[in-house]
């Protein structure tokens, strides 16, 4: 059997549906094509294949397999594969290599790959011989979902994938163990919690990708908890609960943020509890007790030193915190009164949301546009985003919320630009049933417009909601804030997207009136439905931030 043979063998085995990436001068492409049942999707650039397999981990809770080319190709897919490190996201990356016969002796683009993404995988190997590829698939797909999820590079030389070998037959990789927390940190959680008077949970995207839904919910309610989350978190309750409350640190709504800082105990579940999350580890409540869920143990106490830790799945401490709280509350009511007025002012604030984006300011306001989106596009939505300052405001909720049963693809704390509009192709071919939006500057969507003809090659429909303030609005606003100018942050020519669009087979359209928001939505909708991607570019006020994203910068100093 040759090499590249059985590592096909190996992905048909473990049910890979798609490989993303660009054929190269090696022979995989050749192989592939034996394989009817892995689809190949040819992407415009490599690092595109990273990102949208990305995109297909996160909306679909399985491994995600990109692939690039010896050299140049494998460089392409770093930027992907250090967000899928950032997100935590499952993700194999197959590159190939020059060959070994003449290494070090100019052979075609030769290059220490290796050394490129060793530090930015979970675990990479070099397949040598055809005889080693049963072993090295089973433990690359084993430590992808195992334990803290993570993206796997793997390296076949050219001339290695033509050779043939005696190769053992493959078994799957095995089920990822899970485990509960040490029965004595349970106890003492499960003490604290129940003595807690203003509880807070904050669920990062360890506790979606344990699938921790009901568990988390149960446990909010039998403690009446506002429950906040991660970009990444979003998900793991639906946002229109009577409990949820938004999300954290730089994406923090005003009633959230409140919520937040007058907890007296604060569990933070599958957070690393990073920068944008946590304000530089410096907006903790004050005087809070802290505990920690982490499938990880070096994240265990990262930055903040918790009362109590609890070390492994999210899913079964949830559970098991869960049983024990609900036996020592024995059918008692916790925190009704606190709740009432919790509810009576989320209730206003909501309201107050609901009159503020009916703003028909010209150039047009984003909360109007993503609230209106979410009022179009509704429930069975998956929220692809960029985080750019912009598409920032769909990350507050409830300008725009996540329901039950939808997943947000958010990047990690890289925020690779363009990410977004990658990885919604790679979402929709994961969840065909969802209708999959992605909100992104004019900025990160000039950067990956060129997969839009990859969309429609493989009937993929996604709506764009392009947010065009021409300019790197981020970076302005800080350059500004620094030093009250801007310096190559403002676009003065730019493509005429609608043009492009329509160049690529979408549906394109430009709107500059309030009143033609609503209906440009509903129309993206149903090319979606007819299966055409659609892409909407919004002419936008740059200078208009979400007051979470101000008053960030603020509390900063």
């Amino acid at each position: 059997m040759y090499c590249w043979e059985a590592i096909l063998r190996a992905l048909a085995a473990e049910n890979v549906e798609y490989v993303f990436g660009l054929p190269g001068a090696d022979a995989f492409y050749d192989f592939l094509g034996d394989r009817p049942e892995i689809q190949p999707i040819l992407v415009r650039e490599e690092s595109s294949g990273a990102f949208m397999a990305m995109g297909y981990a996160r909306a679909s809770g399985k491994v995600g397999v990109c692939y690039a080319s010896a050299g140049p190709g494998v460089a392409n897919l770093i930027p992907g594969i250090l967000e899928a490190q950032s997100a935590c996201l499952p993700v194999i990356a197959l590159g190939g290599a020059s060959s070994q016969e003449n290494a070090g002796m100019g052979a075609f683009q030769e290059a220490d790959q290796i050394s490129w993404m060793r530090p930015i995988t979970k675990w990479w190997e070099r397949i040598t011989a055809p005889e080693r590829v049963p072993w090295v698939m089973n433990r690359a797909f084993f430590l992808a979902r195992t334990g803290k999820p993570g993206p796997i590079y793997i390296e076949i030389p050219k001339d290695i994938g033509t050779r043939r070998g005696k190769v053992p037959e493959y078994r799957p990789a095995l089920t990822p163990p899970r485990w509960s927390a040490d029965p004595k940190a349970l106890e003492g959680a499960a003490a604290l919690l129940i003595e807690a008077k203003q509880p807070v949970l904050v669920a990062g995207g360890g506790a979606l990708s344990a699938g921790a839904f009901e568990e988390l919910k149960e446990l909010a309610e039998l403690l009446s908890a506002p429950v906040l989350t991660t970009p990444c978190g979003r998900g793991i309750i639906a946002e229109d609960h009577p409990l949820a409350f938004g999300q954290v640190g730089l994406y923090f709504n005003p009633l959230g943020e409140k919520i937040y800082g007058k907890a007296d105990l604060l569990l933070t579940i599958g957070s690393r509890n990073e920068d944008f999350q946590s304000g530089r580890q410096g907006f903790f409540p004050p005087g809070a007790k802290y505990l920690q869920i982490d499938i990880d143990p070096f994240e265990i106490g990262r930055n903040w030193i918790p009362e109590v830790a609890m070390v492994g799945d999210a899913k079964l401490i949830l559970a098991d915190l869960v049983a024990r709280v609900k036996a020592d509350l024995k059918g008692k009511k916790r925190g009704e009164e606190r709740m009432a007025k919790l509810l009576e002012a989320k209730t206003e604030y909501e309201a107050q949301v609901r009159r503020e984006c009916h703003d028909d300011s010209v150039p047009l306001k984003t909360k109007r546009i993503v609230r209106e989106l979410n009022e179009v596009f509704g429930k069975g939505t998956l929220l692809v985003q960029e985080n750019g300052s912009q598409d920032l405001w769909s990350y507050y909720s409830p300008y725009y919320k996540v329901f039950d049963g939808d997943r947000c693809v958010a990047p990690g704390e890289q925020t690779c630009m363009g990410m977004a509009v990658a990885a919604a192709i790679g979402a929709k071919l994961a969840r065909p049933e969802k209708k999959v939006v992605c909100t992104t500057g004019d900025g990160a969507f000039q950067m990956f417009m060129k997969e839009l003809p990859t969309a429609v090659q493989y009937r993929a429909p996604v709506t764009y909601v392009v947010l065009n303030n021409f300019s790197l609005g981020w970076t302005r606003f800080s350059q500004n804030k620094r030093k009250g100018r801007s310096i190559a942050t403002e676009f003065t020519a730019q493509p005429d997207f609608v043009k492009v669009a329509q160049a690529c087979q979408c549906h394109g359209e430009r709107i500059e009136s309030p009143g033609e928001i609503r209906p440009a939505l509903e129309r993206a909708r149903r090319a979606n439905e007819e299966g055409k991607t659609a892409v909407l570019e919004f002419i936008v006020d740059g200078w208009d931030f979400a007051p979470g994203f101000h008053r960030f910068y603020e509390r900063l100093g």
